[in-house]
Formats: structure tokens, sequence, C-alpha cells
């Protein structure tokens, strides 16, 4: 039978407790616009090296980024995936200034042989994350009230994916079928104060979102010696009208003075396009960059185009191991670094007109090998941790600057099956 890992158990509730701690996503002003604001798909290495997954394939970690990276693995090996993260958030628009802290459970994930050539992904994990709240005092003539915007909620998916290996471990091809869901909540407040003349006025609209989601994937390998390989990699996501309801309410003092129901107006998914590549040393090196993009300019958003802007997002990392076999954990150690670039897909309505923003992140991390209470020396689940600088520039400079230090924790849990196990 098997054993239940006292450090699986302990692992998780560190978890759990960090996204107890701190229950939000985001507090980015900017997520008032669109779905929000879209999450990094990419796990555990990936992660610390800026964000990449297309190219990168390896079968001691889940890359839902890329669905043909499942082959990798041990056909006698299940993954467990499972990550949280932390941030630190500073707001400012010139004069004033906001800091903020929070963070949440973010993804589960399981990865499992089905054949010597084929295997499976299961998982659950964010598409969008939307969070913020800001008002200021108004006064018109002899009329003063307050007026709050408050944003929550997000959009998620659970997927299940499949890989096969269709040449001779060199190409690979996979595909994930996700089933979107969520609600996203913006609602603004006006308050006079009490004894005024004027009616307090609610404003409300919810985005529910339930619809299917496709994503397919390619990876080739060249093996360029015993130890060392590239591997180039494709994605494509292809453009969706989604399954949406949007909800419309407005309450003027104690009179609900609309709530309508709509599902004829178009929500859209953009096409989503990505190539990557990696060189890697078996258990010494590897070096890897990303380009993804998505073509958000041509997506319906409330039934209107031309609201977004395509997205470019590029990124490289690289991992290093001093010597996987020393006895000394420092050594065994995998030691991480990436960077990223991005644009904004979402622009801000203003006089001047239409501004988006331009997003730069550093990010470095570390692979801590485990022992799970099992005797084999081949035991290789990992305790990963990356830390992320990231800065948000929007284009004109009244528009609000935000920088972001984010902690990601990620547990793999990578074990043999079909062994028998004592249990303490």
């Amino acid at each position: 039978m098997l054993k239940i890992s006292r450090v699986v158990i302990i692992s998780i509730l560190i978890v759990t407790q960090l996204s107890v701690w701190a229950q939000n996503n985001t507090n980015s002003p900017y997520t008032r616009f669109g779905y929000g604001e879209i999450a990094d798909r990419s796990f555990a290495a990936g992660r610390a090296m800026g964000g990449i997954g297309i190219g990168l394939r390896t079968g001691k970690q889940v890359n839902a980024l890329n669905p043909a990276s499942y082959t990798s693995m041990d056909s006698m090996t299940f993954i467990f995936d499972i990550g949280a993260h932390l941030q630190f958030s500073r707001y400012t628009d010139g004069t004033n200034k906001e800091t903020n802290r929070n963070g949440n459970f973010e993804y589960m994930a399981m990865q499992f042989p089905i054949h010597e050539r084929m295997a499976m992904s299961i998982g659950l994990i964010p598409y969008s994350f939307v969070g913020y709240q800001f008002g200021e005092a108004v006064s018109e003539g002899d009329l003063a009230y307050t007026e709050t915007f408050i944003g929550s909620g997000g959009l998620n998916e659970v997927y299940g994916g499949l890989s096969i290996d269709i040449w001779k471990k060199r190409l690979s091809v996979g595909a994930n079928v996700g089933y979107l869901f969520g609600t996203t909540t913006h609602q603004q407040n006006v308050v006079f104060p009490t004894g005024s003349a004027g009616n307090n006025i609610v404003k409300k609209q919810d985005l529910e979102v339930r619809d299917l989601k496709l994503d397919f994937g390619m990876q080739y390998t060249h093996p360029l010696s015993a130890t060392e390989s590239v591997v180039l990699g494709a994605v494509f996501s292809p453009a969706r009208n989604l399954n949406a309801t949007y909800y419309d309410v407005l309450q003027v003092g104690n009179t609900l003075e609309k709530s309508d129901t709509i599902t004829s107006q178009r929500f859209d998914l953009p096409n989503t396009f990505g190539v990557g590549a990696s060189y890697m040393k078996k258990n010494k090196w590897v070096i890897g960059a990303d380009v993804m993009y998505e073509t958000w300019g041509e997506a319906h958003f409330l039934d209107q185009k031309g609201r977004f802007d395509d997205r470019l997002r590029i990124a490289g990392g690289a991992e290093y191991i001093p010597d996987i076999l020393a006895r000394n954990i420092f050594k065994r150690m995998r030691y991480r670094a990436g960077a990223h670039y991005s644009n904004s897909y979402t622009t801000v309505d203003l006089s001047e007109g239409q501004y988006g923003y331009k997003e730069y992140g550093a990010s470095v991390g570390f692979g801590i090998p485990i022992r799970t209470g099992f005797s084999s020396d081949d035991n290789r689940s990992i305790i990963n941790l990356s830390l992320e600088y990231v800065k948000v520039k929007p284009e004109l400079s009244s528009m609000i600057d935000e920088q972001y230090f984010r902690i990601t924790l990620n547990l793999t849990f990578n074990e043999m099956w079909f062994r028998k196990l004592k249990i303490d």
C-alpha cells in the first residue's frame, strides 16, 4: 500500500495556510477592464525562469503551458503539483501611494502515464484575476458624495490533457480540453451623506462564463549527444465566442431601477500562438526562451470589437544544478533565473485617447530536492520557490504605476507507481 508522507501533508498545509493568510489575488485597478489580469500558466521551474514552458521538456514536473510535454515523464511515475503565491504591491499616480498584500492558492495538477507512449494531465488553473477597490469624495456645486469602485472574481479552468509520442521519443503532440468557468463582478457605489437630498446609487455588472477551451501543442527533441538536446515547441489556442451571461443591475435608493440578464452579447477569447526553444544538458543546464502572441484586437467584448490590443509576451530563463549526485543539498539544488516582457491587452479610455501599459519582470528561484519518506535514491520530489519583481509602466504618466514583489511556493511530488511501501 502507498505510504502517505509527512512531508507531503506538511507541505499541503503550508500552501493552505498561505492561501488563508492572504485571500485576494490582486488589487490592480487595471483589472477593472476586460476579463482582468491574465494569469501566468507556467508551473514550478518555468515560473522562476521568466514564465517559460513552451519549449521545456522535463519528466519531473507538470507543464500545462504545452500539453505535448506530458510524454516526457517516466512510464512508472506519478506527478502531483500544487502551488500558491503571496504578492506585495505598490501603486502610485505620481502623487498618492498605496501598498497592499494579497495572494492565494493558485493551481493544482497531476500527471500520469497511460501507456509507454501516452500520458495525461488533469488540473485546476486560473485564467484571469479581478480585484480592486478605489474611490474619491466628489463635490458638484452644493452636492457632495463619495464614489467607490469595487471589483472581484475571475475565471478558472479545469482541464484534462493528453500527449502522444508519435516518433521515437523525438516528436510529441498534445491537447488540453478545458472547462472555463467563473464570474467577474464590477460595482460602482455613489453614497450621499446622511440627511442629503440625494439617493444612494449602486451599479453592478456580473459576467458569468461557462464554456470549453482548447489548447494544442507540439514538441520536437533533437539530441546533440548522450546528455545534451535541443527542444523546439509550439502551441496554439483557437479563438472562441464564449458562452457568457451578463447581469446588469441599477439600484437608486431602495428602488431597483434595472435588472437585466443578457445572453446575446458577444464575449471572445483570442487566437493564441506561441513558440519556444530550450537547450538541456541532463542534470546540469537548461536554457530556454518563449514568444507568445494573442490576437486580442480581433476579440469582441460586450459586443464591441476594438476594445483590446494584441498582446505580445517574450520570456527567457535558465536553470543550473551544480552536482546532482552530491551529498551537499546546496550542490543538488536547482538554481533558476529569468526575465519577461509583455504589453497589456486592455486599454483605458481617457480624454487623450486609449492607453495601456508595458510589463517588465525579473525572477530568481530555487528547486530544493526532498525525500517524502521513501528509501529510493531516485526520489525526485521538489519544493520550488520563486521570487519575482514586476514593474507595470503605463503609456501615460498620469496613469497608475504598479510594482509587485511575488513569492511563489510550488510543491512537486514526483513518485513511483506500483511500489509496495509500508505504512507508518
